[in-house]
């Protein structure tokens, strides 16, 4: 596997920076080479079988400068995970319609998940928190949170517009506009093509306008 390979844009972007421990100053170019080496594995091995010592080999640092950002693999995960996510999960446009708004959001999950590693890390990662349910908790909020948040803004207009019920079930609606699509795309594997997107369309602001 080439270790140059550049991360998917869902898990592209740089951490945020963050303060060097005594006199040190964290290399940008090395964090990045980590970012990738550390979805790169996780790809290939697994989470349980990715090591603080292969993530290092595979960006071509020391172990140290891994530790010298993060004292440990789940905090180097999760650190890395909510900065991909919450940088890779726009806000999705106004487009004057509750419609509208439905399929921009569709779009955005389909262009998260393109790159086939996605897939791989995201089963991957949904198997070991039933092994783990610290770990699940911790990806359950930086994971799954922006996405919410961002499905909670096309309910949120939807309701100012008038196009849905201001006492409408907001968890029922976020599933709606989050699960089905991410159903098919990760565990389905099934064509998403534009007139699927359509169908699904109709089909979630429909559910939106009754539920």
């Amino acid at each position: 596997m080439e270790r140059n390979r550049s991360v998917p844009s869902i898990l592209c972007g740089m951490p945020r920076k963050r303060e060097p421990a005594g006199a040190a100053v964290l290399q940008e170019s090395v964090t990045s080479a980590i970012t990738t080496a550390l979805f790169d594995e996780l790809a290939e091995t697994g989470y349980a079988r990715t090591s603080v010592d292969a993530v290092a080999r595979r960006a071509g640092v020391g172990k140290a400068a891994v530790y010298r950002r993060w004292p440990s693999k789940q905090a180097m995960l999760l650190d890395l995970l909510e900065t991909a996510v919450r940088r890779n999960v726009p806000e999705v446009p106004d487009s004057g319609s509750l419609a509208g708004d439905v399929r921009g959001f569709l779009d955005v999950i389909v262009a998260q998940v393109a790159d086939p590693r996605i897939k791989r890390i995201a089963l991957d990662m949904a198997a070991e928190t039933t092994r783990s349910p610290d770990l699940g908790a911790a990806l359950r909020e930086t994971v799954a949170g922006p996405r919410r948040a961002a499905a909670a803004t096309v309910l949120s207009r939807g309701v100012e517009r008038g196009e849905l019920p201001a006492d409408i079930d907001r968890e029922l609606g976020l599933d709606l506009l989050i699960s089905p699509l991410l159903g098919r795309l990760l565990l389905i594997g099934g064509p998403v093509d534009d007139a699927y997107l359509t169908r699904l369309t109709t089909v979630i602001v429909a559910g939106l306008t009754s539920a």
